[in-house]
C-alpha cells in the first residue's frame, strides 16, 4: 500500500491528515517564549554583528533590542523560566540605519553594559544602576578619546569577569580597530588599543572575535579596500593570551603592533570579487584552536557557499558546505538585501572529536532558521536541520554565547524583519520577538 491507500484504510480523511502532518513538521525545536514587539522596518534588531542580543551569568539572562518608536528595551528573565520583564529605557537610536545595532554585555559583578545608536557616529553607552537590574545610569565616556566615530561596538566577558569593548573608529576603508578594557574591581575603563589592526589609509579590517574558556582572544578579519563590499579580501588571524596586550601568530610568533596587511598570518587567501562577506563569527574547540565561518563564491562556481576555516594539527583548512544553488552579488555599499545571513558557528569537543554546528538562514530554504549539524569535522557527510521552520525574512542568527560555553544550550534571538538594499526601510508594523531554547543532541 501507498501513504494515500495507508490513510484511507483507516477511514481518515486524506486533507486532514496532511495538515496535520505539515504542521508538526513546522514547529520549532526546543522551547519558544515570547518578548514583546520590535521595530521591523529593517534588520537593525537582527544583524549579525551583535555581541549580544541575548547574554547572561550564572542566574540571570538579559535582552536587548528597539520597539517601535526606536527605544532601548532591556530585558531579562531567569534562566529556565520563560517569562521576560522587560523595561523601556529613556534611551532612543537612529533605528532607521541597520548599522545601528544595541550590544550588551553583564560583567562579573553583575551590571549590564549597553551600547546602541552606532555608525561613524559619537559613543553612546550606559551601564545598569546596580547587579541585576534593567535600569541604566546615565550616557558616559569610557575613556573620551577617539569616541566620535564609532561603528560596530562588540562586548567580550573575560573568564575573571572584567569586560573587553571592541568598535571600528573611522569609516569604511579607513578605519581602526580600538579595543578599552573594564575592570570589575575599579570600575573603569582604560584603553588597550587605538589601532590594533592598521589599513594604513588604503583598507579597514572587519573582525570577529571570541574569547575562548582560557581567556585567550581570537580575532580574524577580512580586508575592504573601499565601501564597495565586493572589495572584500582574503581571511586573517591573531590571537592575545595576556588579556589583549600583546598579540601573536598560530605559530606563537608574536606581532609587531599595529598588525598590517603585509605583516598578517593568513588563515584563507581570498580574490576580491568572491562574494566573500565580512563580519561573521568565530569561535574555538575546547583546546584553543580557533574555528571562523564565512562564506565566499569559489573561481568559477556559480554560488556563494558557506565555509568553516579553521586550525588543526598545525595548518589551516577549509571546510565548503555546497548545498547552495543560487548566485547573488555583494557589490555596492550600505547594508544588503541578500537572499542568505551570514553564519554563526559553535563546537564542541577538542582535537579530533569536534563537533559543528553553523546557524544561517536561506531563501532557498524557506528563510528559517536552520543549522548545519557536523557531529564529525572529519566526515563527509553533514546534516541540515530547521530549528525555525517559519520564515524570517532576512534574519541573521544571534545568540546568548556565555550561556553556550557554560551548558552547551543554544539560546536564539528570533524575530521576522526584512531589509531593502542600500539602508531602504519597510513600512511594516513591529514584529514579535521571540527567544528559542534549544539543547542540540551531537
Amino acid at each position: 500500500m501507498n501513504i494515500r491507500q495507508n490513510i484511507q484504510a483507516i477511514g481518515l480523511p486524506l486533507l486532514v491528515v496532511l495538515v496535520a502532518h505539515l504542521t508538526a513538521a513546522a514547529q520549532p525545536l526546543g522551547a519558544l517564549s515570547e518578548v514583546g514587539l520590535g521595530w521591523a522596518r529593517n534588520t537593525v534588531n537582527t544583524a549579525v554583528f551583535r555581541k549580544n542580543s541575548l547574554v547572561s551569568n550564572d542566574s540571570i539572562q538579559y535582552i536587548a533590542y528597539y520597539d517601535r518608536e526606536a527605544r532601548v528595551v532591556l530585558g531579562k528573565r531567569t534562566l529556565g523560566d520563560d517569562h521576560w520583564e522587560t523595561v523601556a529605557t529613556p534611551y532612543r537610536g537612529n533605528a532607521k540605519d541597520a548599522h545601528n545595532i544595541i550590544s550588551v554585555m553583564v560583567d562579573g559583578a553583575g551590571y549590564l553594559h549597553v551600547a546602541w545608536d552606532h555608525h561613524n557616529s559619537k559613543l553612546r553607552y550606559a551601564r545598569s544602576t546596580a547587579p541585576g537590574s534593567l535600569i541604566l545610569g546615565a550616557e558616559q565616556p569610557m575613556i573620551g578619546t577617539d569616541e566620535t566615530q564609532v561603528t560596530y561596538p562588540e562586548f567580550f566577558r573575560m573568564p575573571n569577569g572584567n569586560v573587553l569593548f571592541f568598535y571600528r573608529d573611522g569609516g569604511s576603508g579607513r578605519g581602526n580597530l580600538v579595543i578599552n578594557t573594564y575592570s570589575v574591581k575599579d570600575r573603569t575603563w582604560r584603553r588597550l588599543h587605538t589601532n590594533l589592526i592598521d589599513g594604513e589609509g588604503q583598507r579597514n579590517a572587519y573582525w570577529q572575535a571570541y574569547v575562548d574558556d582560557q581567556g585567550t582572544i581570537h580575532v580574524s578579519w577580512v580586508w575592504r579596500e573601499n565601501p564597495d563590499v565586493a572589495s572584500n579580501h582574503d581571511l586573517a588571524y591573531a590571537r592575545s593570551k595576556d588579556g589583549g596586550h600583546t598579540w601573536e601568530r598560530t605559530s606563537g610568533v608574536p606581532y609587531a603592533l599595529p598588525i598590517t596587511k603585509q605583516s598578517a598570518e593568513y588563515a584563507a587567501r581570498i580574490p576580491e570579487k568572491s562574494e566573500l562577506i565580512n563580519q561573521t563569527s568565530m569561535t574555538t574547540d575546547q583546546a584553543g584552536n580557533p574555528y571562523i565561518a564565512t562564506y565566499w563564491r569559489e573561481a568559477g562556481a556559480d554560488s556563494p557557499q558557506y565555509k568553516l576555516v579553521y586550525y588543526k594539527k598545525g595548518a589551516w583548512a577549509i571546510r565548503s558546505f555546497d548545498f547552495r544553488r543560487s548566485s547573488f552579488s555583494l557589490s555596492g555599499h550600505g547594508t544588503k538585501e541578500i537572499p542568505i545571513s551570514r553564519p554563526q558557528v559553535l563546537v564542541k569537543g577538542k582535537g579530533d572529536r569536534v563537533s559543528v554546528l553553523l546557524l544561517f538562514r536561506d531563501k532557498e530554504k524557506g528563510s528559517g532558521a536552520s543549522v548545519v549539524q557536523l557531529k564529525d569535522l572529519e566526515a563527509k557527510r553533514f546534516k541540515i536541520v530547521d530549528v525555525y521552520p517559519q520564515s524570517l525574512a532576512a534574519w541573521e542568527p544571534t545568540f546568548d554565547t556565555e550561556l553556550w560555553k557554560k551548558k552547551q544550550r543554544l539560546s536564539l534571538f528570533l524575530q521576522e524583519t526584512d531589509q531593502k538594499d542600500g539602508e531602504g526601510l519597510l513600512e511594516v508594523a513591529p514584529s514579535v520577538i521571540h527567544v528559542l531554547d534549544w539543547d542540540p543532541k551531537f
